[in-house]
């Protein structure tokens, strides 16, 4: 899943990219009203969280704008404004949720995944295939009942590939749900992270199945792998 966050101050961006990474999100990060709109424009996203005050322009205009032009993303807004009037003023120009600074990363982590788990909404608490159980909320695999310790990346990829099981799933999609933008991927890398959930799944006698559609991307199938 990924989530953009639009938000000048460095240091507060980088605390909520790594509440939302541990919470199984990569994040785009924009310092400006500008860029957060051209973000939006261009990227599907699982969730924005905004800040109000930004260099460029106020966030409840880009807040305003995101509606209007019809996006139904949820969007928190995470501000040092916390008079009820300016509360009010957001949740009513179309934020789904309204926290404010300081904030508990905890806090924050729960709120993300309440809006993801609303109807239509990117995370359901489970997600099973075949006798393959994933948690959304606690990030953890069980194969048959058991445990399974996979790395966070893998969980991200059984994640994308579990929602959209008996469908091809595109490698630049892949990419782009696990990899922050702009960071350096090598060519390889999408495979590598398949051959090693492939390998994990076969260990723990997963009965399903990755396979890969050459040129396209992978599929999961709930079969005997092998």
């Amino acid at each position: 899943m990924r989530a953009l966050i639009i938000e000048d101050n460095v240091k507060i961006s980088q605390i909520i990219a790594k509440t939302l990474l541990d919470a199984g999100l990569v994040s785009d990060i924009c310092e400006t009203a500008g860029d957060g709109r051209a973000a939006i424009d261009d990227i599907t996203y699982d969730v924005v969280v905004l800040d109000l005050g930004l260099p460029d322009e106020d966030g409840l205009d880009v807040l305003r704008g995101v509606r209007k032009s019809g996006k139904a993303v949820p969007i928190l807004i995470l501000t040092a404004r916390s008079d009820i009037r300016e509360r009010v003023e957001g949740l009513d120009g179309g934020a789904d949720d309204y926290l404010t600074k300081p904030f508990s990363p905890d806090e924050l982590a729960a709120r993300v995944r309440a809006l993801l788990r609303r109807p239509g909404g990117a995370l359901g608490v489970e997600l099973s295939s075949g006798n393959a159980v994933l948690n959304t909320a606690e990030r953890s695999v069980s194969i048959a009942g058991q445990s399974v310790v996979l790395s966070r990346r893998e969980i991200d990829l059984l994640e994308l590939l579990m929602r959209r099981a008996g469908r091809v799933v595109p490698k630049a999609t892949i990419e782009e749900n696990l990899y922050e933008f702009g960071a350096e991927v090598a060519s390889n890398s999408v495979e590598v992270c398949v051959h090693r959930l492939r390998r994990n799944m076969e260990k723990a006698t997963a009965d399903i199945a990755i396979h890969t559609v050459r040129g396209v991307g992978y599929l999961l199938t709930e079969e005997q792998a092998g």
